[in-house]
Formats: C-alpha cells, sequence, structure tokens
C-alpha cells in the first residue's frame, strides 16, 4: 500500500492519525518548496525524522551540545564520504566517541525539532512505502541521523510541535536570547515598583491561545487534537473517547503512564449502556465532576488505564448536530491533585464541538459537488 498526495490536500496532522492509528511501519518522503524530509514509522511510532530544512546535522547537534570535539566530527565526517550509506550518528557510535543513550536522547530532541519545522510547511508532496524503512537513497538531506530502539508517538509530536507553535505566534516570533532580556526587565520594573502581575488561571489563558487556532482547522482530527491539548493544560491524565450508539471507543490520550498508552487506548471498546452512570452523562449531554460511581464498565475503564481509583474526575460531552459525538475523561490521580477551574475548557469543548459539525457541513457540501 502507499499513500500519496500534497500537503495542501491533507495536513501532516492528518498523515500522522493514519499513520498511527493504522500502527503502519514504513517511511514518509515529503518535497515542498522549502525543503525535503523524511519520516520513518515502526508499528505507527516514529522513529527517525530528518528535513534539510534546519540548519544543523544530528552530529553537528553532538558537536554544539559540547559532547563531541570538532576533530572527532570532522573524522567522522571524512568517514563518512568514503562510506556514504552510513550516517555520521553510526560511525561516530562505532568509534566509541558517543554512547547509545546520549544518541537516543538527542534524537528524540532532534525528532521533536524536525517535526515542529514540517508544522510550517503549507506545501508539498508527500509519499509513504509501507514496510520500507531503509531510508537510504530515498531523499536528498544532508545526514539521515540515528534510528531510535523505541518511537515516539506522533500524537505527542503533533501536541507538543503545535505547542511550541502557539508560543512563537504569542512572542512574535522573538529569539530565545531576546525573550530572556524581555523577561528581565520585566522583573527589574516589577520590583521597583512592588508591583505583583495577576496570575492568570490555566484555563483561560490557555482558551485564550487556542480558541484562534480553533477557527480554522484542517480537519476533524485537528480539532481533537487541540481538545486534547487544552485538557493537557488544565489535568495530569484524559482520554477522548468516540461516542457511539452503544458504545465508547478510544481515540486519543494523554498523560498516561503504561506501557503503549496510545495503542491500547484504541482497543478499549466499553459499553455505555450497561452502565447508568455513562448512559446518564451522554443522554444530559453536560459536562460532569466529582467521583466515577461504580459499576462493571467503569471499573473495567479504570483497570484499563491503570494507577487506581481517581476521588475525583471529570468528563465533558463533546456535541455536534446536538449529540454526543465523544466524551473527554480527564483527572489528576497521578499527580494527586484537586481538580482545577474548568469553565475555559467547557467553552473550548462548546466550540470545538460547532467546529466539528462545521468540519462536518464542509464534507457534506463536497460530496454533493461531486455528484
Amino acid at each position: 500500500m502507499s499513500l500519496v498526495g500534497r500537503l495542501e490536500d491533507l495536513a501532516l496532522s492528518d498523515i500522522f492519525q493514519i499513520l498511527s492509528i493504522g500502527k503502519k511501519t514504513g517511511t514518509l518522503i515529503l518535497r515542498g518548496s522549502r525543503g525535503n524530509a523524511l519520516i520513518t514509522f515502526k508499528n505507527g511510532l516514529v522513529v527517525r525524522a530528518e528535513t534539510d530544512d534546519i540548519d544543523r546535522t544530528l552530529g553537528e547537534d553532538l558537536v554544539s551540545a559540547g559532547i563531541i570535539k570538532d576533530t572527532i566530527f570532522n573524522l567522522a565526517s571524512e568517514v563518512k564520504r568514503k562510506l556514504p550509506a552510513k550516517t555520521c550518528a553510526e560511525i561516530l557510535y562505532e568509534f566509541g566517541s558517543v554512547n547509545k543513550d546520549t544518541l537516543e536522547k538527542m534524537t528524540r530532541k532532534r525528532i521533536e525539532k524536525v517535526v515542529y519545522q514540517l508544522l510550517f510547511w503549507q506545501d508539498g508532496d508527500f509519499q509513504f512505502e509501507l514496510d520500507d524503512t531503509a531510508p537510504e537513497g530515498k531523499i536528498d538531506v544532508p545526514d539521515l541521523g540515528w534510528e531510535l530502539s523505541k518511537g515516539m508517538s506522533p500524537e505527542y509530536l503533533l501536541m507538543e510541535g503545535a505547542r511550541v507553535h502557539d508560543e512563537s505566534a504569542q512572542t512574535g516570533l522573538v529569539s530565545r536570547e531576546e525573550l530572556t532580556g524581555l523577561e528581565g526587565e520585566e522583573e527589574v520594573w516589577q520590583e521597583d515598583w512592588d508591583i505583583q502581575q495577576p496570575v492568570e488561571r490555566k484555563d483561560i489563558s490557555s482558551l485564550r491561545a487556542l480558541t484562534q487556532e480553533l477557527r480554522f482547522p484542517n480537519s476533524a482530527s485537528e480539532i481533537t487534537l487541540l481538545i486534547l491539548r487544552f485538557a493537557s493544560e488544565i489535568f495530569q491524565r484524559g482520554i477522548l473517547f468516540m461516542v457511539g450508539d452503544t458504545e465508547i471507543v478510544g481515540l486519543g490520550q494523554f498523560g498516561l503512564e503504561i506501557e503503549g498508552a496510545d495503542e491500547k487506548i484504541r482497543e478499549i471498546s466499553l459499553l455505555f449502556e450497561e452502565s447508568d452512570f455513562l448512559k446518564k452523562i451522554i443522554e444530559e449531554k453536560r459536562p460532569r465532576r466529582g467521583a466515577v460511581e461504580k459499576d462493571k464498565v467503569t471499573v473495567r475503564m479504570m483497570k484499563e488505564i491503570g494507577e487506581g481509583w481517581p476521588n475525583e474526575s471529570a468528563f465533558f460531552p463533546i456535541i455536534t448536530e446536538d449529540k454526543v459525538v465523544a466524551l473527554l475523561y480527564c483527572d489528576n490521580l497521578s499527580a494527586g491533585e484537586k481538580t482545577g477551574e474548568t469553565e475555559g475548557l467547557e467553552i473550548f469543548i462548546d466550540q470545538a464541538g460547532l467546529a466539528l459539525e462545521k468540519s462536518l457541513l464542509q464534507r457534506r457540501l463536497h460530496e454533493m459537488e461531486k455528484e
């Protein structure tokens, strides 16, 4: 199977969702006006990502971090010219100049950086080759870096990339050095005048940051990611379920400290019809905070997500066309904290439901135009 198209028609977030949910293994190649990129997936997780749209290679990152010296890097580069099939990181590892743990940590940071950069791409062709994970010769990038032994969640990468994107937009893309200087001046000013800035509630600051992004979503999957991102600002962990006629099915998560969390959540299917507690939440179409009532369905749900039974939790129905289409569950069990203010999240979820409704309407109109 091959997935081919243009980023103008299918956003990177949608591609990641398809490959993650399908637990696909293969290589995604992107070619656009900003450059070339390559992302390798194994069982739906990202194990490698490289692009020529960022300044340094992984080897140069190691030099910049002071992990290896220039002389060692230059020697590895010389060997690479003679052995082009090997990456600089592989050569440095074989030299004994850097250990595997260091390469894994640096590669994780690099993958985050590459995905963040790709979120800026507005155009380009993409092609995914199933079960083909050998990157050599597929695309022209300075170096292919290192392949992780344990992959990274695409959902996490998208959420973190979008978070950095939001922070950059809010600061007007000011450099780190300039931003530090500005913050320093503000602290001095506050000390001189003994003025304390009011602390803004997390849910309100998140509402301000993400509402603009919700106005022009590229797809339904992007809307669900925004919901998870918002909730992760307030709660320690959460699960987003799709709601059917009689059951709820896991769609995404954040903060779960269980092995293979994304895959495990997508395997959960619960008959809410057999739980008076869950059935009432869905029928009433209103958020609910407090203790979770124990029945065979909720007990199974808590067993699946692990860590015990929370004293307090929150459920947020997501409504489209007057019907609950998704259900967000959140708690702070892992941190042992009480649930904070959630009015901002509730407002955002109402807007997300309207955005989903708009997206659905646009899809129907598009299908009618084709007929």
